[in-house]
């Protein structure tokens, strides 16, 4: 099944701003809707936005339902996750997403959005993996435009080692990268929503795909947990290729008797008998650069001697003039 790219955005197009787990605010919200409106776009925030039921912005139900309008509102031509945190899982079967199969459009977020990136790669419709609107103002540069390139649609999206300032991402872990090139379809997310997902039916089966994975403080031996339960799910088998993102704010119960692994050393135990392609401190998840990724797209993969590119072709031709 060739996957359905969401077509571009075009200056007047309507961006939805939807919480789909954590509550937020509108002042949260206030350097995400300055840069979607310094775009050209039109900003509608859902109605879940201030609405707070203990953590949640609303009922499971309530925030279902303000997803579930975004996707059949014409008008709306693409979805911003307004935050993470938790608690997108609990709206999925109260969700038809299938809708965007006729009338795609980009969903954008990270993290707790990982399940709704998983449903839409099974259903075949591409989305993005990126920064949500909250706490925007605070990453780099080129997470933001990188944002703005792919929902205008380039034609193509690239990244490049040397593209990415290197500085808080220093790569410990250069020594167990494995070089080589492949092209697949983009799976994955964070490693902590993966594993939620496993033996449901939104649970994926990443052969032949490539795999990305990201987390934010775990307990390292919790990871190893996570870790262990895809390698005998087979998941590292018959990878076309891996690509490991943040890894941020892992820690020890007790500083004073380590578990001993960082999640880079547990990937490269678990993957050590195959020869796919392998990157470490890619520039997306919980950290400063968290460039876009098109999930559920094909992509090529490069990881050589002089660092790593990812690349996607053929993102989003420019949808109708708005009107």
């Amino acid at each position: 099944m060739e996957p359905i790219i969401p077509p571009a955005l075009r200056p007047g197009d309507t961006i939805a701003i939807i919480p789909t787990a954590r509550a937020i605010s509108a002042a949260e919200l206030r350097d995400g809707i300055a840069l979607a409106e310094s775009w050209g776009l039109n900003v509608r925030l859902g109605a879940g936005v201030g609405r707070k039921q203990f953590q949640q912005a609303g009922t499971d139900g309530e925030r279902a339902a303000d997803l579930q309008a975004a996707i059949l509102d014409p008008d709306v031509k693409a979805i911003w996750c307004a935050r993470g945190g938790y608690g997108t899982i609990r709206i999925m079967d109260e969700l038809d997403l299938a809708p965007l199969r006729q009338h795609p459009k980009w969903l954008i977020g990270f993290s707790d959005v990982t399940v709704l990136h998983n449903a839409l790669t099974a259903l075949g419709v591409a989305s993005l993996h990126g920064q949500m609107p909250f706490a925007i103002g605070a990453k780099s540069e080129e997470t933001r435009e990188g944002l703005r390139t792919v929902l205008s649609g380039k034609g193509e999206w690239r990244i490049a080692h040397g593209e990415w300032n290197e500085a808080p991402f220093t790569n410990d872990h250069s020594h167990i990268e494995r070089l080589g090139q492949c092209e697949g379809i983009l799976t994955g997310g964070n490693l902590s929503i993966l594993y939620s997902l496993r033996g449901t039916r939104y649970d994926i089966d990443p052969r032949g795909r490539i795999l990305f994975l990201e987390d934010l403080d775990e307990l390292r031996y919790h990871a190893d947990r996570m870790v262990q339960n895809l390698k005998y799910s087979g998941w590292f088998k018959d990878l076309a290729g891996l690509i490991i993102g943040g890894m941020s704010d892992m820690r020890d119960k007790d500083p004073d008797d380590p578990f001993g692994m960082e999640v880079e050393d547990m990937i490269a135990e678990v993957t050590a008998p195959y020869d796919y392609p392998v990157c470490y401190g890619f520039p997306a998840g919980h950290i400063p650069d968290n460039r876009p990724l098109v999930m559920g797209a094909k992509a090529k993969l490069s990881v050589t001697a002089d660092g790593t590119t990812l690349s996607f072709e053929g993102i989003g031709a420019p949808g109708p003039s708005a009107t």
